[in-house]
């Protein structure tokens, strides 16, 4: 059976049209239509399968294309499964690779968070593939190697082995479906959190509701940074950071700046809505099933990332 990558390469070898020289090629792959650079065949290929089926990272400078929920990641780095203030969790998935810039935030965080009571470091969910791209089960973002889930869990001990961190959990910080936190919940969440948030690499961070409220109601100081918390669905086992798109990483799309304020009527809004739900709106229009997304729906370097050896 002729491996997926062999096929890309080859078209992009043909789309290139004859130069002798490997890298004018991959240029010109780069920069040639969707149409021709990938054909109908590979294009309709399940992105997920192509993507989830790689287990190294692409030998590329480093840089995301597209979105954080439809695109992929060249030059992925892979966060080492254990370092000095941080463990990365559920090995088995292969999911500890990003981009240089959301590693080095990893490792910078986990060294604030070890200076907490009782955290020795960070547990580290899933960041992404080795190349990015959707995944084949879980997250529909996470595609760029931008997104990481650190766990809420206090990490006290970082030496838990391959096992452990298979079956171990996180620990739910929410009451009453989301719209409280629960006395899991200490001021060590809050400066983690404020401490990830403040940095300006971070563009948002996902958490469930009752906690932005929590901080809201907690944060005595400056408040600028509970801009960047946003109340979210789940994310009461750990929280999701999203950082910005690189400085001159120009195939790479951010996602819309938060507006404008501390976001904390927001977030009591959502609480709100979860304490009294609101009738459900007989007019609102049926979800349409979600197409499956394609190798032919990512940008088109998306096609190089794969073949790249």
């Amino acid at each position: 059976m002729i491996r997926t990558a062999f096929l890309i390469t080859a078209l992009v070898g043909l789309t290139a049209c004859g130069g002798s020289q490997p890298s004018r090629n991959l240029e010109a792959a780069k920069s040639a239509p969707r149409a021709t650079a990938i054909s109908s065949v590979i294009s309709s290929k399940s992105a997920k399968q192509l993507f989830g089926a790689e287990r190294i990272a692409s030998n590329q400078r480093a840089e995301p294309f597209g979105s954080y929920a439809k695109g992929c990641a060249a030059g992925n780095v892979m966060l080492p499964e254990t370092g000095p203030t941080w463990q990365a969790m559920r090995l088995s998935r292969n999911r500890n690779w990003g981009q240089p810039e959301t590693i080095d935030f990893i490792k910078d965080l986990s060294a604030k968070a070890a200076r907490q009571p009782g955290w020795s470091g960070l547990y580290v969910g899933d960041i992404s593939q080795p190349r990015g791209g959707p995944m084949l089960t879980g997250h529909a973002s996470h595609q760029i190697g931008l997104d990481a889930d650190i766990w809420l869990r206090p990490a006290d001990r970082l030496n838990l082995s391959t096992t452990e961190r298979e079956n171990i959990s996180s620990i739910s910080m929410r009451r009453a479906k989301g719209a409280f936190t629960n006395d899991q919940w200490t001021r060590a969440h809050h400066n983690i959190l404020k401490a990830a948030a403040s940095d300006p690499r971070v563009a948002r961070i996902f958490i469930f509701p009752g906690a932005k409220v929590q901080m809201c109601k907690d944060e005595k100081g400056d408040r600028s940074w509970l801009r960047k918390i946003r109340p979210w669905y789940g994310h009461h086992y750990h929280f999701h950071v999203r950082l910005a798109c690189p400085k001159g990483a120009r195939g790479c799309v951010d996602q819309t700046p938060p507006p404008a304020g501390d976001g904390c009527a927001d977030a009591q809004e959502w609480v709100n809505n979860i304490l009294n739900p609101p009738p459900p709106d007989p007019n609102a229009p049926k979800p349409k099933p979600k197409r499956e997304i394609t190798l032919g729906d990512l940008p088109a370097q998306c096609a190089s990332v794969l073949s790249a050896r």
